[in-house]
């Protein structure tokens, strides 16, 4: 026993998620360092190209974080005080903060615990409540959840009726597409949302350290939300008010922020882009691994790996599992039980996420609070299994073989 525990304890450390980066990142790194620019230079518009090619939007801006693509996202759609904006309340809470950075109203909207996307179902009945109340929502923000898509049409085609703006919150699912009537589309492409977001942090499908970007098809928004990531500051000579103030005149056009994404990150986000297509091939392999193990005896009926959507290939952000119980409180309990164990086994699993309902802030604010049944149920099991690139199969084994000592025992 005490051999193997000092075995144990000698196993490398699996986290649920972790960057990929190889020399050519590196490489990438030391040549903008060392060349003429290292804040907004070429390789921020380089990105940015390699961005809206990667996901079939006509525009894509680089920002400081997905926190900022959202917050700004949200400005160029209008929402100002006052305004409603509806977003899933199973996500990180930065979809929902970023309603309340513009002094919006944000109405929470419960999920398919089964997949973990929004229901449409319940989208539509609060939208119905807020018409009976006078109030329309401004933004409706989808969130594409562990690398499935939304139901973008279905959003869209609600949003439409009360004349919002769509905003797909797409940091977990780069590289995921969904069909549409057999045509296949790119999550972030904005066909079928105004504006959609992503995330670069280490434990996304690419990094650039911190960083984000949002994506669009209109060109009038595009400007609006370059204009918002730099002070609002205006340098184009057609669209200052005082244009024979001096070559050096730049004007404040609106209030913006410094959400600037740096050269060098840039040049690592490139980077790492051209790698994204066999990121997320190794990300559905691990999830094809960890499927097939968990429909066999003797973990099937102990866990429920999370849904697909019917037509989405998920880019997996996360592979996350419910674990089963004959009520929420034994499914939490049992949850507890296996996190437990996977720590002791050097396995650091997640929760993804605590309900934004239940966030004291939301609750005090006056945002929390309410009856989300699906959010609930999928809350008490939920657990994300480390997923990243550089896993292998023997790691996924090793994820396994704990779940099924403990849930089995």
């Amino acid at each position: 026993m005490a051999d193997e525990r000092e075995a144990m304890t000698k196993r490398p450390v699996l986290p649920y998620g972790h960057q990929s980066i190889d020399d050519d990142d590196v490489q990438a790194l030391v040549d903008a360092l060392r060349g003429e620019w290292i804040t907004q230079g070429p390789a921020v518009r380089r990105f940015e190209e390699g961005l809206a090619e990667a996901t079939g939007a006509k525009h894509a801006v680089a920002v400081s974080s997905g926190t900022a693509a959202l917050h700004l996202a949200c400005l160029a759609a209008g929402v100002r005080t006052g305004d409603v904006g509806m977003t899933s309340t199973i996500t990180f809470v930065a979809s929902a903060n970023a309603v309340r950075y513009a002094q919006g109203r944000p109405v929470l909207v419960d999920i398919n615990p089964e997949t973990g996307l929004l229901s449409n179902a319940d989208l539509e009945a609060k939208v119905a409540d807020l018409s009976r109340e006078g109030k329309k929502p401004k933004v409706i923000i989808p969130v594409d959840f562990a690398g499935g898509v939304a139901n973008l049409p279905k959003v869209r085609q609600v949003a439409d009726g009360v004349g919002a703006v769509v905003i797909e919150d797409a940091a977990h699912a780069l590289g995921a597409t969904y069909e549409v009537d057999r045509e296949t589309f790119r999550a972030a492409s904005c066909a079928h949302t105004h504006m959609a977001i992503l995330s670069f942090h280490p434990v996304k499908h690419i990094t650039t350290g911190e960083g984000g970007a949002i994506t669009t098809n209109d060109d009038a928004l595009y400007q609006e939300l370059v204009d918002l990531r730099a002070h609002g500051m205006v340098r184009d000579a057609a669209r200052l008010e005082r244009p024979d103030e001096g070559p050096w005149h730049a004007e404040q056009r609106t209030l913006g922020y410094n959400y600037r994404l740096t050269d060098f990150q840039s040049a690592l986000g490139a980077s790492q882009l051209a790698k994204l297509p066999r990121f997320v091939e190794r990300r559905r392999e691990i999830a094809a691994l960890y499927d097939a193990a968990f429909s066999r005896a003797p973990l099937s009926g102990q866990v429920t790996p999370l849904k697909v959507r019917a037509g989405v290939a998920s880019s997996y952000h996360l592979y996350v599992i419910r674990v089963t119980g004959a009520t929420d409180e034994a499914a939490s309990s049992r949850r507890l039980r296996l996190y437990l164990a996977l720590r002791d086994a050097q396995i650091y699993a997640q929760v993804h996420y605590f309900p934004v309902h239940r966030q004291p802030d939301f609750v005090r604010a006056g945002h929390g609070g309410g009856e989300f049944r699906g959010a609930d149920a999928y809350y008490a099991g939920c657990l994300s299994l480390p997923m990243f690139p550089a896993m292998t199969d023997f790691d996924v084994a090793r994820v396994v073989d704990v779940v099924g000592t403990t849930l089995a025992s």
